[in-house]
């Protein structure tokens, strides 16, 4: 787990600089609390059998999404909700597209694979650096992601031969994306004491144990892996 450098070791969560660069990485974790909300009640209309899973997992999203609210207020900030729409709009219309199709593995692996364990990592490292009131309910709602992330590798792992090709081809789409994402946030993370490299890292780690989860070589993991560092 990372530690605070001399740098950041009186960040002061209430100046200007810090709720400013505060005001979109909030928006950003409460619209992706939202999207994960929205396209779990999506896959539950894909999964008729995972029904009732799966709109378990979108009312624990809802959750979380209010605990996020009610950190920006703890610190007087208004969150860039325009800001944050924009961010995924990439994922968001590429899910969107796929369930339009029926494609639910390409669904599965956006939302339970590259999403979560896109908030995994971004939780993972926001914690040690967070004010006291955000860090309680950061640490309550990653516990929670990794049972979101387990519906998606669960069902992934048992329809692997049928969906590997379809996997390979949504990651290949898909993984660039979290890249040009985490580019868009990099100073305002910077400000926050949230490192780039230490992002992506628990992001490749979180991702790369997925993958194997499912059914992938490390071989495998390595090819579609590299997609994401071609963008970087």
């Amino acid at each position: 787990m990372p530690q605070l450098t001399d740098e950041f070791k009186e960040l002061d969560f209430k100046s200007e600089t810090y709720k400013d660069a505060y005001s979109r990485i909030n928006a950003i974790v409460i619209e992706g609390e939202q999207e994960a909300h929205d396209n779990y009640i999506t896959l539950a209309g894909l999964l008729p059998e995972s029904h009732d899973d799966l709109i378990r997992l979108s009312k624990m999203e809802s959750r979380h999404k209010k605990g996020f609210e009610a950190c920006g207020r703890n610190l007087d900030v208004t969150p860039d909700l325009q800001f944050a729409k924009e961010f995924f709009s990439g994922l968001h219309q590429n899910f969107q597209t796929a369930a339009a199709e029926g494609k639910v593995v390409t669904c599965l692996l956006i939302q339970s694979l590259i999403i979560e364990c896109f908030a995994i990592a971004a939780y993972n490292i926001y914690i040690p650096v967070a004010d006291a009131f955000a860090r309680k309910i950061t640490e309550g709602v990653v516990k929670e992601e990794y049972s979101h992330l387990n519906f998606g590798e669960v069902w992934l792992k048992e329809h692997f031969t049928e969906a590997k090709a379809e996997l390979e081809l949504a990651n290949r789409h898909n993984l660039p994306i979290v890249w040009k994402m985490l580019n868009k946030v990099e100073g305002d993370a910077h400000t926050m004491a949230m490192e780039k490299d230490a992002l992506v890292e628990d992001f490749m780690i979180q991702y790369g144990e997925a993958l194997s989860n499912i059914g992938f070589t490390t071989r495998d993991i390595m090819r579609l892996s590299a997609y994401g560092l071609i963008a970087a």
